[in-house]
């Protein structure tokens, strides 16, 4: 490759960024263009008006969702005018929560479009339910139970509905859970890196390797071959005085390393150094990992549920599955992605060409699979995250404490987050019970105990939930609220940008001691 396209490809320089690309600078980094598409395309409910319910919406206008409305008939009380921060204080008592929270809230964003519907969830649920289906995730805070329910049974009705993220609070504890059917994740932003398969290198990089000349090197040159080259390199050598077969027992790997290291020329050259820390990859095969091989076998890929209807991911998986096992490696497809390492300009662009065009090779190789037309924005995604994708399948909110020998593992394997979550249920069912009486210690233990059963026992981490429950039962601090408003859109953010892994079970959050944990996940 000539000097001329080594400068042209280092030193290109860009139109600068647009207003929008400036406003969304960080998070573009965390999600790119396609996350916040999905997200500028986003329509958003709230189900009340509360001090959580605004703290989880700040945090979704501020990266620029396309639409929120907050449906809440209620007005603003005085408790309301103490803990919300999108309220006017006294100025706000009185008026509809909605249209206060979203006037303000507005203001935050004026790329993001706000509403406020001040009808009673429960009419829209019985005449308009298809109005909630429209949205693409729903939001509920402490919501009455039996609402909860209604809206938790319309919206698993169907797999095309939208999620549902049920959060509950009381004081310094709270949970939330999101409900979904199915998930699928192509960009999990995974630590783990995808193979460089130099167990397993494709013919041109073999050739570039085998073409090395030590001897005849320059020492400058000498100590910039990428660790790629000379471990591949290292790995033909050996395999030519070894069988055919790479280092096996550690006696073999430890003279392997020193073979390695022998090959300096001089004593400071990072990059054999570099190949010495990395020689693991010559003797760790590269294969399909055990997480993909599993969704290989997902019931959604049968000849019977693949049709043209079914989601574009699984027409993927499915084309993968078929490449791996027709492919003379039986991996997955060659990413072009190298990381960072000892070598000069030159070096690396000319590995780096030689990847992207393997890659293209290999993707061109996956795609002949595929039985329907799909974007190939989308193909080639999937393709450069084939090593980490995630298939999540979710259950209806209320599952968990239906079921009695669940509640009672989790007792003993998670005692103090099962405890919170079982207090935050009791305190639920006993305001749908009376909501003018504020719960006693005793009340929300005899309810704990029969959603468990009156057999089992409770652990002493009941106490302090059941106490903070008791303690303050209606009480929405603002700081909990925000802690909430953090995690919560967070999670939302996931489910709508279909990037990184959401939480799956009821992520427990307890203030008191700042800790958190999810159970039946």
């Amino acid at each position: 490759m000539s000097s001329q396209d080594i400068v042209t490809a280092t030193t290109t320089i860009e139109s600068a960024p647009d207003a929008k690309t400036r406003r969304y600078d960080r998070q573009l980094r965390l999600w790119a263009a396609t996350g916040q598409s999905a997200l500028e395309s986003s329509r958003v409910l709230l189900v009340s008006g509360s001090a959580t319910s605004t703290s989880i919406l700040k945090n979704l206008v501020l990266p620029g969702i396309g639409h929120f409305t907050i449906l809440d008939h209620a007005k603003v009380s005085h408790s309301d005018a103490g803990n919300n921060f999108f309220l006017e204080g006294s100025d706000s008592i009185g008026k509809y929560r909605a249209e206060e929270a979203v006037r303000l809230l507005s203001e935050l964003n004026d790329g993001v479009e706000g509403r406020a519907d001040t009808r009673n969830l429960e009419n829209i649920l019985e005449s308009q339910p298809e109005w909630i289906t429209s949205f693409t995730i729903i939001v509920a805070h402490n919501l009455d139970h039996a609402l909860l329910n209604k809206l938790s049974a319309l919206l698993w009705k169907d797999a095309r509905y939208p999620p549902l993220v049920v959060v509950r609070s009381a004081g310094f504890l709270a949970d939330f859970y999101i409900q979904f059917h199915e998930h699928t994740v192509i960009e999990s932003h995974s630590e783990t890196s995808p193979s460089l398969r130099i167990d397993k290198p494709f013919p041109a990089l073999r050739e570039l390797a085998l073409s090395l000349e030590y001897d005849k090197m320059d020492p400058i040159d000498h100590g910039h071959i990428p660790y790629v080259v000379i471990l591949v390199r290292a790995l033909e050598d050996w395999k030519k005085t070894h069988g055919d077969s790479p280092p096996k027992s550690y006696e073999e790997r430890q003279q392997f390393k020193k073979g390695i290291l022998a090959l300096k020329v001089k004593a400071d050259e990072e990059n054999f150094d570099e190949a010495e820390a990395q020689a693991y990859r010559c003797w760790t095969e590269t294969k399909v990992p055990s997480e993909i091989a599993a969704l290989f076998s997902d019931p959604a890929l049968s000849s019977e549920t693949m049709d043209s209807d079914r989601s574009p991911f699984f027409h993927l998986l499915a084309a993968l599955k078929e490449y791996t096992k027709q492919s003379d490696t039986h991996t997955l497809p060659l990413t072009s992605t190298l990381p960072d390492m000892k070598s000069d300009t030159l070096n690396y662009i000319q590995l780096q060409r030689l990847y992207k065009e393997r890659a293209q090779e290999e993707k061109q190789a996956f795609k002949s699979y595929l039985r329907i037309p799909v974007d190939d924005c989308m193909v080639d995604s999937f393709v450069k995250n084939a090593h980490a994708l995630v298939v999540l399948r979710g259950k209806p909110w209320d599952t968990f404490d239906e079921n009695k020998a669940a509640l009672v593992e989790s007792l003993s394997t998670m005692p103090k987050e099962t405890c919170i979550h079982l207090a935050l249920s009791a305190l639920s069912l006993l305001q749908a019970n009376d909501t003018s009486v504020s719960p006693s210690a005793e009340s929300i233990r005899a309810k704990i105990q029969s959603i468990v059963g009156q057999s089992n026992k409770l652990p002493d981490e009941a106490d302090d939930a059941i106490g903070e429950i008791a303690r303050a039962p209606f009480s929405e601090l603002p700081n909990t609220a925000a802690f909430l408003g953090g995690m919560v859109a967070q999670e939302v953010i996931k489910m709508i940008t279909k990037q990184y892994v959401p939480v799956k079970g009821y992520c427990v959050i307890d203030l008191i001691e700042t800790s958190t944990g999810t159970i039946s996940a």
